[in-house]
């Protein structure tokens, strides 16, 4: 039985930056996964790399370059010809993407020293591990050391059972061959948003069906508004308070029963993407007897160190309390780590972003307007369009605002929330910022560069005070006692 110092189980964003990380501290560490390719090779970077983070990007991408060249560059005084769309090179485009990133982490892992070990991993009830890979073959592993990083796989919704062909999850949704003529999307949340809009940009109708009576419940209300009013606008359909009933497959096409404020209501559509959320891959990930803690939601019970209740045994990422978000579970994977190393080490979980890659995008970090009223914190708020911003007038991405929230005495940045143009990079800031407990004088105080997107950052934070410069009237603070 070969033993290691540390067994990663699981190739994700966490798992795999786990591995080099704790390799580049000394410790002898393996990767455990068992995900192939097409081509039934192992594809490292888990759903994230393979058929979730990356991918959906990539289409993204593809999308929105499809819809500025048809609508924004005559704009420009650039008349590019008749526009048509390949999907064949598109999706060729987005598998080259994922095959060179995959192939990127093996080559880390290589230069890491980190070994590479294709197949399932099992914990066992004496700590060791059993790999069993996709042939039937088994080994076992020892360490002194595990971490369990198996990741999530998409939620199954028992009224719309997933076919692989016109009923799909979201993997499926980055497979298709053609453009949909009429797409539905059960589930009006990240995933739902971001699929429904690679879709709707290259010209299907697109109908969101959201069982929750309001939109995007996890952002600010304010940017919740402005996101449904803009994407309703852009031509998707968002129906809220619609719970699924059942569905079926007929003639080619899927038939959707639905039960809304109006009642019972039917929906034909030619393809359908399930995009309910996800949930922990906990099936198979410990032998009987181990006796691994779960959680009320059937989460890996951990501290806040991502210790489980075994000893030697962490888990991090998708398999744990938090968000689903690949870079929470990067940093989880640092931090165990540097703890297995010896050295100290915290995630904050309070300043964790969070991205929707839509066109505008959104994107906020800490505490939204709404918790900080229901919490009873009293809190100043600003607020700063990007049409009042040069950049974004320039670029013709006049869309959307930043909003700052203070706490009304103290000063100190709680939450910011963007809703468009390049709000996934400009978070960022925000987050350094939070990070170092700044207050919204601070970055009043700080040089921004002009002309950029950021100086809406700036503007907002000022605008707290009502002291921003470029608005029509000035702004009024506002408190919530």
């Amino acid at each position: 039985m070969e033993k290691f110092d540390v067994i990663v189980i699981g190739a994700g964003p966490a798992g795999y930056v786990a591995a080099i990380r704790c390799a580049q501290l000394g410790l002898k560490t393996a990767c455990v996964d068992k995900w192939l390719d097409a081509e039934g090779r192992p594809s490292l970077g888990g759903t994230c790399l393979n058929a979730g983070c990356i991918p959906s990007k990539a289409l993204l991408e593809s999308s929105e370059l499809y819809v500025r060249l048809r609508d924004e560059f005559p704009e420009h005084g650039i008349q590019p010809g008749r526009a048509r769309i390949d999907i064949a090179a598109m999706m060729a485009r987005k598998d080259r993407v994922v095959r060179e990133l995959t192939q990127g982490i093996a080559q880390l892992f290589q230069a890491n020293g980190v070994v590479s070990v294709q197949g399932h991993g099992c914990l066992q009830p004496d700590r060791s591990v059993r790999v069993t890979d996709d042939t039937g073959k088994t080994a076992a592993y020892r360490a002194e050391h595990v971490i369990l990083a198996p990741g999530s796989r998409p939620t199954q919704l028992a009224a719309a059972p997933v076919d692989g062909d016109r009923i799909v999850d979201s993997t499926g949704a980055l497979a298709f061959e053609a453009v949909p003529g009429r797409l539905g999307v059960i589930g009006a949340g990240i995933i739902g948003l971001e699929l429904g809009s690679v879709w709707q940009r290259l010209g299907s109708e697109v109908v969101l069906l959201e069982a929750q009576q309001d939109f995007l419940t996890m952002a600010d209300r304010q940017v919740a508004r402005e996101a449904l009013k803009t994407f309703t606008r852009q031509g998707l359909e968002i129906r809220l308070g619609a719970r699924v009933l059942s569905c079926r497959v007929r003639r080619n096409k899927v038939e959707v029963r639905f039960q809304d404020g109006d009642g019972e209501q039917s929906l034909k559509v030619d393809r359908l993407i399930v995009a309910v959320g996800r949930l922990p891959n906990i099936d198979g990930l410990c032998a009987p007897g181990t006796e691994l803690a779960l959680d009320e939601w059937g989460y890996v019970h951990v501290d806040e160190q991502c210790r489980t209740s075994l000893p030697g045994v962490y888990a991090i990422g998708d398999v744990v309390r938090g968000p689903m978000l690949a870079h929470k579970g990067s940093q989880e994977g640092v931090m165990v780590a540097e703890l297995i190393a010896g050295r100290h080490a915290t995630v904050d979980y309070d300043l964790i972003p969070s991205v929707i890659y839509t066109q505008p995008e959104i994107a906020w970090v800490g505490r939204h307007e709404q918790a900080l009223q229901a919490d009873g914190i009293p809190h100043a708020s600003g607020v700063f369009p990007f049409a009042a911003n040069g950049r974004a007038r320039a670029a013709g991405e006049t869309g959307g605002f930043i909003k700052v929230l203070s706490h009304a005495r103290t000063d100190r940045v709680l939450g910011v929330h963007m809703i468009g143009a390049h709000c996934s990079e400009l978070i960022a800031q925000a987050v350094v910022a939070m990070s170092f407990g700044a207050s919204s004088e601070d970055l009043g105080m700080t040089v921004f560069a002009h002309p950029t997107l950021s100086e809406a950052f700036h503007e907002a934070a000022l605008a707290v005070h009502g002291e921003a410069i470029h608005m029509a009237r000035k702004a009024v603070r506002r408190r919530a006692e």
